[in-house]
């Protein structure tokens, strides 16, 4: 998992796609030397492939570029078209994982294609970095985890953890201590309070509220605007 520095902060993407403290009202050679890094080569910046590439798709292509990699190409091993370089055996033969990451983009009405797809990208070798946007809030030592995306204004407060490959949509809340499973998607405006676990492979639905302290099981389907009470965490 990477971990977020920063004090509420908006965070600033440095090489390959870390983040530290805000200084972005410097300038760019100001911001270099505050950060102590080298400025970074047109032939430094990480080249990312997105799988997927219907709506969810051109979301992951902005928020990649929100996070300074480079867009390659779509994959997709059903659909073909402007972007898409074809499907995962023809492109993982061509483009070498030690130069490309891959962003996951497959949709949550298939979770458990998509954590098989996930699985196999990992197995050959590619990393899948977590994509975090620069006006998300993410509260050290808050924690997200490889894949994952967090979206323009979502909340990733103080040790709270987002899992691998889970998706957490602009406005989301995950507050002190919750803990977000692999593969979860958690909806716009949902809100997650405090010390509540919810599993891998759910989907939270616009809006809702999972009460401080439960736990939501893996598997779990919640509506949009419901309030989650069930087993204490």
């Amino acid at each position: 998992m990477v971990s977020r520095s920063g004090r509420g902060h908006a965070p600033t993407v440095l090489r390959g796609g870390g983040y530290g403290r805000s200084v972005s009202a410097a300038p760019p050679s100001t911001v270099r030397r505050l950060l102590q890094i080298p400025a970074v080569r047109a032939d430094e910046v990480k080249q990312i492939l997105v799988y997927g590439s219907r709506e969810f798709g051109q979301v992951v292509r902005d928020l990649a570029g929100q996070c300074g990699f480079h867009f390659v190409g779509f994959i997709d091993d059903i659909d073909r078209g402007p972007g898409i370089l074809g499907a995962w055996q023809e492109v993982s033969r061509g483009h070498d994982p030690a130069l490309h990451s891959v962003a996951m983009a497959i949709g949550y009405g298939h979770l458990r294609e998509r954590r098989a797809l996930y699985e196999r990208v990992r197995a050959q070798g590619y990393e899948t970095p977590p994509l975090i946007h620069p006006r998300a809030y993410v509260r050290d030592p808050a924690a997200v985890g490889a894949g994952a995306f967090v979206m323009a204004g979502a909340v990733v407060d103080f040790a709270a953890r987002v899992g691998p490959f889970a998706v957490v949509w602009p406005g989301a809340t995950i507050n002190h201590h919750a803990d977000i499973g692999a593969n979860t998607f958690i909806s716009p405006n949902a809100a997650i309070c405090g010390y509540s676990v919810v599993g891998e492979d759910c989907f939270i639905g616009a809006g809702a509220t999972i009460v401080d302290h439960r736990t939501v099981p893996s598997g779990s389907f919640v509506k949009a605007g419901a309030v989650y009470a069930g087993p204490v965490a």
